[in-house]
């Protein structure tokens, strides 16, 4: 049911058991995780492994585990999330020690054009907290243009940005 999506350097893969290594090496990492909600503990780390899995299943959509093709490191995540009464989005996070290389930006067009060719959406859309400068310089790469500010159910306001489809 979940696609295994290819680039020149990664596989996009489903979420499996051997992906709570990443998952909790990230999560757990104060710095790492800092502007996705963390640093959480164990047992968080294991229902958010298990919610990215099961989305696929609820919502027919979720996220990949980024992998390295030359040494088949799982080095993050890359896909489409949605919680209860928020928009649909992608989303990304990648190991610091893989940042800057051009990862999430790669995995980012796969998901993308998976998004627009299989899905058949007419639009993907992504947001961030504002100090997430990192995100919105990706953003940036991938063309996207800013379409509205929303306040979310956790209070804060965030841009909401509308992502074509990759060239």
């Amino acid at each position: 049911m979940i696609p295994t999506l290819e680039t020149d350097r990664l596989r996009l893969i489903p979420s499996n058991l051997d992906s709570f290594d990443v998952y909790q090496h990230f999560y757990t990492d104060p710095e790492a995780s800092a502007l996705y909600g963390g640093p959480i503990g164990k047992e968080q780390v294991w229902a958010r492994l298990k919610a990215d899995i099961g989305s696929w299943h609820l919502l027919g959509f979720g996220v990949w585990v980024i992998q390295q093709k030359s040494d088949h490191r799982q080095i993050g995540t890359c896909g489409f999330w949605q919680g209860a009464d928020w928009p649909r989005e992608l989303t990304w996070w990648v190991m610091p020690d893989s940042r800057g290389k051009g990862i999430a930006t790669e995995a980012s067009k796969a998901a993308l054009l998976y998004a627009y060719n299989q899905f058949k959406w007419d639009q993907v859309e992504t947001y961030m907290n504002d100090e997430n400068v990192a995100a919105r310089h990706l953003v940036e790469k991938l063309s996207g243009r800013k379409i509205r500010r929303q306040t979310f159910s956790d209070g804060l306001s965030r841009d909401i940005y509308a992502l074509p489809k990759p060239a």
